[in-house]
């Protein structure tokens, strides 16, 4: 039987060929459980395993989606994933591509969230044409809250500071809770068949997801959208986000935000700049929420062929070597170190301290051996000096002179030595052991 070379696989082309596989026919899906062997190296990508009772996969989340994480990821911690089936080709590993991750306790109502915000996004509630803007001239505001909770003392406060003209009238809701929609409908309700006030606030302060619930209803999408009056939501802190926000007309993101851009004042061009900067971003919003479903429509058909694929797996395989690689250098640089503190002992043990002792005794010995020498070299130059000056004194003409005999000089201080040399009426000069003697010729004996 022969076989072509097509019929046989490598290992690299089977794995990819395994990858492309289940990214084609299984795409994107969600999966809950607990993270263990997590590990975030310097690129900033998550690594992990997710397990329950009885298997394991390993998952991946690379820098770009982590970003959007909103808490720290611990090993044993139950969470909720959106990821896509993936392969990695250098090991031959399956595992997932982590998109986004839930606290598993927020994970069902985050899913309820997205479904939700999808199908009135569709149905035209977000549109930014549907908007309408703020009266000009706003005198008397309905806030739609509770009562004693923190975000009506924030509204009033505002209010206060920066237009005591401005009337409110609260229409009290339950805020959290099962109730809570039913109320805050009737409360849209009642405000409309008044017709007393300019505008609506529909606000309350912070809290989890589940705190903030009443005002992901579709009901009460509803009302907000129905509404005659413009409505402004300013539901919990600037990061959450409501589905009441998304079809109000105005979305503030606290409730004291809220009262700023409701109590504006004529000479406050940057409160008018602000109301159209967050329009702006509404309009924003809704633009990038239809460019993502288009986006979701296209990704199942270039998951097989996406580029991004590759280069995960490759910044994958980057991040293994990195991790080999700074463990190598650490071992490296630990023997390096044992090598430097026994370089470090041994060049202590020939510090130039210990040589310099030495030659200063040495120098020591020498200096004893030069005065011994140069006290001997003085007691003999001595000695010698005594010899010869003894010597010298016996060829001396003082000793000569000492013995009774004197020199005779003449006028130019030549000796005598015979009488020739001499006239009469000179001067003679003679030298006695003690003193001199000068004479004048008065006669000459010759031999």
């Amino acid at each position: 039987m022969s076989i072509s070379a097509d019929q046989v696989y490598t290992v690299s082309r089977l794995n990819g060929e395994v990858r492309q596989l289940l990214e084609g026919q299984l795409g994107r899906i969600w999966l809950s459980g607990e993270i263990s062997n997590f590990s975030c190296p310097a690129s900033g990508h998550w690594y992990l395993t997710l397990k329950d009772s009885r298997s394991q996969i390993r998952c991946a989340m690379f820098r770009g989606r982590n970003q959007h994480v909103t808490f720290n990821p611990i090993n044993g911690q139950q969470v909720l994933v959106r990821a896509n089936i993936s392969v990695y080709e250098p090991r031959g590993d399956y595992q997932l591509i982590i998109e986004s991750m839930l606290p598993a306790g927020d994970g069902l109502l985050a899913q309820q969230y997205e479904a939700l915000k999808m199908k009135l996004a569709a149905a035209g509630l977000f549109a930014t044409d549907s908007k309408r803007p703020l009266p000009k001239n706003i005198q008397r505001i309905g806030v739609i809250t509770s009562p004693t909770g923190a975000a009506i003392r924030d509204v009033l406060q505002v209010l206060s500071r920066r237009d005591p003209s401005i009337e409110v009238i609260i229409y009290p809701s339950a805020v959290q809770g099962g109730q809570a929609p039913l109320q805050l409908i009737r409360a849209l309700e009642l405000a409309n068949q008044r017709q007393e006030v300019d505008v609506l606030l529909l606000t309350r302060g912070g809290g989890s997801l589940e705190d903030l619930w009443g005002f992901n209803n579709e009901a009460l999408a509803y009302a907000i959208y129905n509404s005659e009056l413009p409505v402004v939501s300013a539901v919990g802190h600037e990061v959450d986000m409501s589905i009441s926000d998304f079809v109000a007309d105005i979305r503030a993101p606290t409730p004291s935000a809220a009262a700023e851009i409701l109590s504006q004042a004529a000479s406050d061009k940057q409160q008018q700049l602000h109301t159209a900067s967050v329009r702006l971003i509404q309009g924003w919003q809704h633009w990038q929420l239809l460019i993502r479903q288009r986006l979701q429509l296209l990704d199942h058909r270039l998951q097989r062929q996406d580029p991004l694929r590759q280069l995960q797996q490759l910044v994958q395989r980057f991040d293994e070597q990195q991790l080999r690689l700074v463990s190598s250098f650490t071992s490296l640089l630990q023997r390096k170190r044992q090598q430097l503190l026994s370089l470090e002992g041994h060049l202590n043990a020939q510090h130039p301290r210990h040589q310099l002792a030495l030659e200063s005794k040495r120098l020591e010995y020498l200096t004893q051996q030069l005065q011994k020498l140069t006290q001997s070299s003085l007691q003999q130059a001595q000695q010698r000096l005594l010899r010869d000056s003894h010597a010298l004194e016996s060829v001396s003409p003082l000793a000569t002179l000492s013995r009774g005999y004197s020199i005779t000089r003449n006028d130019a201080g030549q000796i005598v030595q015979d009488v020739a040399q001499l006239q009469p009426g000179q001067q003679l000069h003679t030298l006695l052991k003690q003193g001199k003697v000068i004479s004048k010729i008065e006669k000459l004996e010759r031999p």
